[in-house]
Parts: C-alpha cells; sequence; structure tokens
C-alpha cells in the first residue's frame, strides 16, 4: 500500500502486507540492533545515525549500502522479523516495491532498442485488453506509460475501499490482465497529465509478455537479473520462509498482520521485485555506466517531468558536486520503503530499504501514513548528504 503523499502518490498500492499467518498481538518489543561493525566512513555517519534514530522510534529494521569506486559500507539495525527476532543483516531481501519499476522501464526500452516498438507508438492494437476492458479515451503510447502520462486510474483504487477490502485483495494472486479489468472499471481520465498509476506499468508488463512471447519475470531475468548477476533478486516467487527475508507489518483494528510478500505483489512489473540493496546498486550501477541499455536509451530515461521529477521509471534528485542530477528509483508500501539513488556516472550508489513498525493504514489513521513519510525523508536526505560527501571528497581541490 503506498501512501498519497508526493513520496508514494498512489492511496493504496499492491500491498506488501503479508500474511504468512494468522492475526497476531501488535504488541512490538524494541528492536535490537545487529552486531556492531566497522565505524562507517565519515561520509555515512549521518546515514548511520539516521538509520538507529528510526529504529529507536520503533521501525522493524532498515539496512543500507553505499559504494564509491573503490570501496562500500552496509548496515542494517533491526529484527527479520516480530517473532522470532532474528537480528537484520546488510545482506536480508526486501521488497523493493516500485524500485522495480526503474527494472520494468530497462526491458522496455530494449524493446525499443531492438526495432520492435518505438516511444512514441500507441499500444491501442496492440494489447487485447485496450480493446476489451479498458476502452481509453485516445491513443496511448508506450511513452505515456513509461513516464505515468497516460492519465489510466490506479486498480488499486477500486480494490481498496474499506478496511474490511485488505485482507480478501491482499491474498488473491493478481494476474495482469485482471489489474486491468479492475482498473477499467474506473472512469479514465487526464490524458496526457501526470498521473502517477500503477495500472500503467501492468499493461508495459503485458506489453512485455506480446512482443518478447515469454512471462514478464523471464523477461526480467533474461534482460537484467542474470546478465548481471542478480543473484538474490526474484520478482514471482514466495518468499515466506526464505530465512533472509525481512518481514513488514501492518495493524488490522489493532490485530498485526505481518509475514513476507503477498500472493497480490508476486511477478507485478509494477512493484513485484524482491532484492536486496546490494542487487540494487548493482543494477543502478550497470544502468548508469551504460552496461544495460544504450546511452540513448537512458537519456530518454531521464527526461522528467517538472512536478514530480518522475522520467520513464526514474526518479530525479538534486544535484551533486559535479553539477549532475542523481538519478534512482523510490518506492513502498505500508510495510517496506526503498530508495535507491545513483550518481548519473554510476561511480556512487546508496540504497535503503526501512521496515516501518505496525501501524494502521491510511484508511484507520492518516498520521501514521505521516509518521512512516517522516522517516523516509529523514532516510532519503541522509542519503543523499552521504552521496554528496563523497562526490566532494573524490574532486581535487
Amino acid at each position: 500500500m503506498p501512501s498519497k503523499k508526493r513520496f508514494f502518490p498512489a492511496f493504496i498500492g499492491a500491498t506488501a502486507l503479508v500474511l504468512a499467518g494468522s492475526l497476531s498481538s501488535c504488541t512490538t518489543p524494541s528492536p535490537t540492533p545487529t552486531p556492531p561493525a566497522a565505524p562507517p566512513p565519515a561520509e555515512a555517519e549521518s546515514l548511520d545515525m539516521a538509520m538507529r534514530s528510526v529504529v529507536d522510534k520503533g521501525a522493524t529494521a532498515v539496512v543500507a549500502q553505499v559504494r564509491w569506486p573503490g570501496g562500500e559500507w552496509s548496515k542494517a539495525y533491526g529484527v527479520r522479523d516480530l517473532d522470532s527476532r532474528s537480528p537484520a543483516q546488510p545482506g536480508d531481501r526486501v521488497s523493493i516495491a516500485s524500485v522495480t519499476k526503474t527494472m520494468t522501464a530497462v526491458s522496455v526500452m530494449k524493446l525499443v532498442e531492438d526495432g520492435l516498438i518505438e516511444l512514441d507508438d500507441p499500444v491501442n492494437d496492440i494489447l487485447q485488453s485496450f480493446k476489451t476492458v479498458l476502452k481509453p479515451p485516445r491513443p496511448i503510447t508506450v511513452r505515456q506509460l513509461l513516464g505515468h502520462m497516460s492519465g489510466m486510474p490506479p486498480y488499486q483504487d477500486a480494490m481498496f475501499k474499506t478496511v474490511d477490502d485488505i485482507l480478501p485483495a491482499t491474498k488473491q494472486r493478481l494476474s495482469l490482465q485482471r489489474g486491468l479489468q479492475i482498473a477499467g472499471t474506473l472512469p479514465w481520465e487526464y490524458v496526457g497529465n501526470f498521473r502517477y498509476s500503477d495500472s500503467n506499468y501492468l499493461a508495459l508488463g503485458q506489453l512485455l509478455e506480446k512482443l518478447r512471447g515469454k512471462p514478464y519475470s523471464q523477461v526480467l531475468d533474461d534482460d537484467i537479473i542474470k546478465p548481471l548477476g542478480l543473484t538474490h533478486t526474484t520478482v514471482d516467487d514466495a518468499l515466506d520462509g526464505a530465512p533472509d527475508m525481512i518481514h513488514g507489518y501492518i495493524t488490522i483494528r489493532g490485530e498485526r498482520a505481518g509475514g513476507g510478500p503477498t500472493p497480490d505483489q508476486l511477478g507485478s512489473p509494477a512493484h513485484g521485485v524482491v532484492s536486496t540493496t546490494a542487487d540494487v546498486n548493482t543494477f543502478l550501477a550497470a544502468l548508469f555506466q551504460g552496461k544495460v541499455v544504450s546511452p540513448g536509451s537512458l537519456e530518454e530515461m531521464k527526461k522528467t517531468n517538472r512536478e514530480p521529477s518522475i522520467g520513464l521509471g526514474l526518479w530525479k534528485w538534486s544535484r551533486d558536486c559535479t553539477g549532475a542530477h542523481r538519478y534512482g528509483g523510490r518506492g513502498g508500501y505500508l510495510t517496506y520503503r526503498t530508495v535507491a539513488i545513483s550518481s548519473a556516472d554510476g561511480r556512487y550508489q546508496a540504497t535503503m530499504t526501512m521496515v516501518p513498525p505496525p501501524l494502521p493504514s491510511p484508511l484507520e489513521d492518516p498520521e501514521a501514513e505521516n509518521k512512516r513519510d517522516l522517516w523516509t525523508d529523514q532516510l532519503e536526505s541522509a542519503l543523499l548528504e552521504a552521496l554528496y560527501g563523497l562526490c566532494e571528497e573524490s574532486v581535487p581541490g
């Protein structure tokens, strides 16, 4: 469930609420940090402090990795789950939520590079769903889907209307077609204007399957996961029992629910990837070092709207010490918040995932969402500060 604020524009996205077992008490002991590691470099001190701060305030876990030429620093605080209370580790797996969209966008750009479609080609006559269940008011292009400019409504708006909708919706495996069918029950407006919607990326998943002739998960395996050696990254595997999976939680009417990825999340081109901070940094480094798509494709991805700063599967951040913008992905459910940032030249990366404490959804308590947003903003600022310091350290004079 993304929040409705700037950081997670959709009100309720595909929920990372996990239901491995029955609801349990929401009493939450204070998570314990992992054993002390080597002191962080000076540039990472503020990040380390921010991580400890959010765990001290009740977050289940927070993991991060920062890379620079010739070195890296990683750290984890908190616990993997609130039952065993096994300490979280820097290499643990988490849901990266909408950072998945950056990976999906790369695979779409590869379609363009292979001459299978153009960015400004409409998809209406290619995808059957646009004729049967969606019926948009105008032609919709690949570029509009990538940049959330199609006006397609978020399917979650029809799935999550009350608290009672949460548990049933997260227990069902949501196919791409079913998600678009649900989106088709809502009014389609604002074509050509920005409207963040996971539905766009379900349609892009269908486009990849249609033009590649194989499931989305296999497309991502072939384009990104296997070539880059992302051994801890998966798209559609159920990981409830994985010992290195950090669990996320929310409360529903005072009762705690939690575990690993849910059926509604698995396999989604919008938010379905489970990974580690190290794997995400490897992906970003490869992307911005020109090892994944062509320079022309990357430039297209980096073209952003004026507000918010979202391009074709990429977010844009403030400039680093060289005057170049930083880029990457960001995403979140109520149960996982991930920020992944790279320098434009691919020399520096910083990725963080926070797992908030069990708190209600905005359907019960909007103030709880403000807490999640505040902590995430603090961690994002610390990531940017660490990257800026490392950049300054490398500049002569």
